[in-house]
């Protein structure tokens, strides 16, 4: 069976473009397009570009769009949605109540545009889980699957963990 992903860009630091050494920036159009057409993949996709913002700039109007687009959508069962990383887990939180549904949430720490990224290896490990995972809400970093209930954000090692 050929899964087909939703893959919803929500803007984030993945998709950042930086103007100045003083870190003005935009959020451009989803990389996670760039991404996959370079690594060829061999799965349906379909990329919906629904916000451009930092996740510290979503409101909960915001993640009521991204709740409501998700639970609304009748075609897909499989969403990949790239997010700034400040917020993730309660963007997923707020998401675990929509039902027969696999949803994985990622992003990175530094834009896909730049040289050295955590990007491209998040972007890969979201697809291939929301190909694997039973219906649910998970968050794909740093090589780890976690639950939105098992994981935060260390902003001092810059990387996302596991609570107990």
């Amino acid at each position: 069976m050929t899964v087909k992903i939703k893959i919803i860009a929500t803007g984030g630091t993945m998709d950042k473009i930086y103007f100045d050494k003083k870190n003005d920036y935009q959020i451009g159009d989803p990389q996670v397009t760039q991404v996959l057409n370079v690594a060829n993949v061999a799965f349906e996709y379909e990329v919906v570009s629904l916000l451009r913002k930092d996740s510290l700039d979503l409101t909960d109007d915001d993640r009521r769009l991204i709740y409501d687009t998700i639970s609304n959508d009748k075609l897909f069962r499989h969403f990949v949605i790239t997010h700034g990383t400040d917020t993730m887990v309660l963007t997923a939180k707020i998401l675990q109540p929509i039902p027969d549904k696999v949803i994985v949430l990622t992003g990175s720490m530094q834009p896909a545009r730049f040289m050295v990224s955590d990007a491209v290896y998040n972007i890969g490990s979201a697809m291939t889980a929301v190909q694997l995972l039973p219906n649910g809400v998970y968050i794909a970093m740093n090589g780890r699957i976690f639950t939105p209930d098992n994981a935060r954000k260390n902003i001092e090692m810059n990387c996302f963990e596991e609570i107990s």
